[in-house]
């Protein structure tokens, strides 16, 4: 039997996903977490097979959920369930250790498949997303953002969504000073001056 614990902070999302997964005569969902606090707690109570993880949640940021969920436990497969585009976000999660990336909008035709073969061991990304990695793989140049490591991405977004350094040292559990080293990091690698030139540059390629 495959166990799945569902983690997302909508209640009508969850009841979906968890209909789609019963239906299947060998799959049951094993929990139902609405947070980070309550996916930590149930992963270390609950004997799953995998998580179905959010990557927006109400407490922690999803790039941190699962760099702890993969520390506490290596083996754990975690499909990353999004609204977020693929092509912007799926690599740098399956780099970050997640096993598979799935879209909301595909959840009904593909989630069933993706359980299937991420539970096999496998890596899952659509096909539209395969061949959009193919070409990048054959292009001579690579968009700036793509030289940032996740840390600095992720601040990348949060500056662009109007954030103040305090606010995001908060949420990151760092210092003002340390977000600043961030942000010049940032600046340079992407060969800009101001905030306004980072959120022209997101909005323009769609990163949040």
């Amino acid at each position: 039997m495959i166990k799945v614990i569902v983690v997302d902070d909508h209640p009508v999302v969850r009841r979906g996903l968890k209909q789609i997964i019963e239906d299947e005569p060998d799959m049951q969902v094993a929990g139902e977490a609405k947070n980070a606090g309550e996916c930590f707690s149930l992963v270390r109570k609950t004997n799953c097979t995998l998580v179905l993880l959010d990557i927006t949640l109400p407490d922690k940021n999803g790039f941190d959920v699962l760099n702890l969920l993969k520390y506490e436990h290596p083996n754990l497969p975690i499909l990353i369930l999004s609204v977020h585009p693929e092509d912007q976000y799926g690599l740098r999660f399956i780099k970050a250790g997640a096993s598979g990336y799935l879209m909301k909008e595909e959840a009904p035709e593909e989630l069933v498949k993706a359980i299937r073969k991420v539970n096999a061991g496998g890596k899952y990304i659509s096909a539209s997303l395969a061949e959009k990695l193919v070409s990048q793989l054959v292009a001579f140049d690579k968009p700036p953002h793509e030289n940032l490591s996740n840390r600095e991405f992720q601040i990348l977004c949060m500056i662009a969504q109007g954030r103040t350094l305090k606010s995001i040292g908060g949420e990151l559990c760092v210092s003002e000073k340390t977000v600043s080293t961030y942000r010049s990091r940032i600046m340079e690698k992407m060969s800009m001056s101001t905030n306004s030139d980072l959120i022209h540059y997101v909005t323009e390629h769609r990163l949040i």
